[in-house]
């Protein structure tokens, strides 16, 4: 309305009174932090979340459980991401399939059997061909439940509850029978997540998780781009007042 205006942060209101404006949120440069939803743990490696899930499946139950939340079973590019998932607590319970010290979960190899002579030979395939650019597991340690009519195992990835074993990375890998019921880990893009937890997708605009309810950004590749931020007046006939911090421009008065 006029540089003069805009700097002296006052205007002429009805019957000539002067109207005060007070600026009280101010958008200050924010770092996503939440590119996954609640339950997932994002990799900045692999643009990834990953999230195991309790409920014992066998394999093919798992994989399809996965795919309904956009992901599939975690397949592995790089030793560096085996290892942030080794690192992670995963807030596991116990279960019956469980044991106490350690913990397996179905992962998305399968080991192909190639002889049945004296020892079992046979190779790593990645379970689904539009898994690119991935590591394939040392040799296995055989399940105890395998079948002689199997020709295809599938892989559980071993990890240990305590930390110290976490951090040093120990881990062994399993060829199971897919039959039987296990944990297992999923691995999804990273996605945007809104300030009340929702998944966005790509292209729509969202107030990102953060502290600042008035950011309005469009979601593209999983992260918010081309930020922009209401300025709230303060409310009015109100000494002490408390902001939501999911709503914008939303007050509490805390005056008596």
């Amino acid at each position: 309305h006029g540089k003069e205006n805009v700097d002296s942060r006052h205007n002429r209101g009805r019957g000539g009174e002067t109207t005060r404006f007070h600026t009280v949120n101010v958008a200050q440069p924010v770092r996503f932090s939440r590119k996954c939803p609640t339950g997932w743990h994002h990799y900045e490696g692999t643009a990834s979340c990953y999230r195991v899930y309790l409920n014992g499946e066998n394999y093919w139950d798992a994989v399809q459980t996965c795919q309904r939340v956009n992901g599939s079973l975690a397949t592995f590019t790089a030793d560096q991401e085996l290892r942030f998932i080794l690192a992670q607590e995963w807030d596991l319970e116990e279960k019956a399939f469980v044991r106490k010290d350690q913990r397996r979960f179905w992962v998305g190899y399968q080991y192909v059997i190639t002889n049945r002579n004296h020892s079992l030979e046979g190779h790593w395939e990645v379970a689904y061909k539009g898994s690119s650019e991935v590591f394939l597991p040392p040799d296995p340690i055989f399940g105890t439940a395998m079948s002689e009519k199997e020709n295809v195992l599938c892989a559980q990835l071993q990890c240990f509850r305590f930390p110290t074993l976490r951090h040093h990375g120990l881990h062994s890998w399993y060829a199971e029978n897919c039959y039987e019921k296990s944990s297992f880990l999923c691995k999804r893009s990273q996605t945007c997540v809104d300030i009340k937890d929702n998944i966005v997708d790509e292209g729509y605009y969202f107030t990102p998780k953060g502290n600042d309810p008035c950011l309005s950004c469009t979601c593209h590749n999983g992260e918010p781009e081309m930020c922009v931020a209401a300025l709230c007046e303060r409310p009015q006939g109100c000494q002490q007042y408390r902001k939501d911090p999911k709503e914008c421009c939303k007050f509490t008065c805390l005056d008596p």
